[in-house]
């Protein structure tokens, strides 16, 4: 049991449910790294690349359980294993597109096309097992949320990757993702990551990762809707609080989650000076 401060003030009925689509750690740490370190979450991880899913498999803690499902709409689908693991996808790249930025379309060929089954987010995660959804599947996202809507409806917190251009042919972007994530319930709060690119045919020898100011992806995340808070459980503002708390030091966002929970009195009266007072003592980043 996590001797964390805030679990102590809100006391959740269960842990932090974590379900994270395209699980291969890439580009990094995962957001919900801290809630792991100190026993606050269960993470249900889908990763159908091998390699990938046998090391995180090697790793992982009693709190994780790693799978090789291909998350998607259900049906047959062709998996493309592109040069660069970070862009295999269910798409195929978009050439034209990614002539534009040196590298990328050495890092998108594809050099293997696998025949794969998908599933359903829905079909795999039963509703209410689910809190805070982070994607990152190289165009798929949209596919995913859409067929995960009722596992969706209890979920407070989704970080999902989104393109400002099409790097996939057919590939839905920012806006489109942003229009079904607001039908759902969930607004932006913050951008965990943004990816930036250098226009070809400028390049910077010393760094292929080098930018100005060209927008490709960015990492956004989105959160129920905290201005209509009466449409969220006691149970959903207590994970959201932690989550905003933990994984983005969002400190003004937890404060209004346990704002409505005292004045619904589902947890102590005195709350709010708690947390202001642990908020206070978290060290700057």
């Amino acid at each position: 049991m996590s001797d964390d401060p805030l679990l102590k003030l809100l006391r959740p009925k269960r842990l932090t449910a974590v379900v994270d689509v395209g699980a291969n750690p890439i580009d990094g740490d995962p957001p919900y790294k801290i809630l792991l370190q100190k026993r606050l979450c269960r993470v249900t991880g889908f990763e159908p690349q091998a390699e990938a899913l046998a090391v995180l498999n090697t790793r992982k803690s009693d709190l994780e359980t790693y799978l090789p499902n291909v998350i998607a709409d259900g049906k047959p689908a062709m998996l493309r294993i592109c040069r660069a693991p970070g862009m295999t996808s269910l798409y195929k790249p978009a050439a034209q597109m990614l002539n534009h930025f040196r590298g990328f379309p050495e890092w998108g060929t594809v050099i293997k096309e696998i025949p794969v089954s998908t599933s359903r987010l829905d079909d795999v995660i039963a509703e209410d097992a689910l809190d805070f959804l982070k994607i990152d599947v190289q165009g798929g996202e949209l596919t995913a949320i859409e067929n995960g809507r009722h596992c969706l409806a209890s979920a407070v917190t989704i970080q999902t990757e989104v393109s400002f251009l099409p790097l996939y042919e057919k590939q839905p972007t920012f806006a489109e993702i942003d229009q079904v994530l607001r039908t759902l319930g969930f607004i932006p709060h913050t951008f965990a990551a943004i990816n930036r690119r250098m226009i070809a045919p400028l390049f910077d020898e010393r760094n292929p990762c080098a930018a100005l100011n060209q927008l490709l992806e960015a990492d956004m995340v989105y959160v129920r809707d905290f201005t209509q808070p009466q449409r969220m459980s006691d149970e959903q503002l207590k994970h959201l609080a932690i989550i905003a708390h933990h994984c983005y030091r969002s400190f003004d966002l937890a404060t209004n989650c346990i704002f409505h929970l005292c004045q619904r009195q589902a947890i102590a009266a005195n709350s709010m000076q708690g947390y202001a007072a642990l908020a206070a003592s978290v060290q700057p980043a």
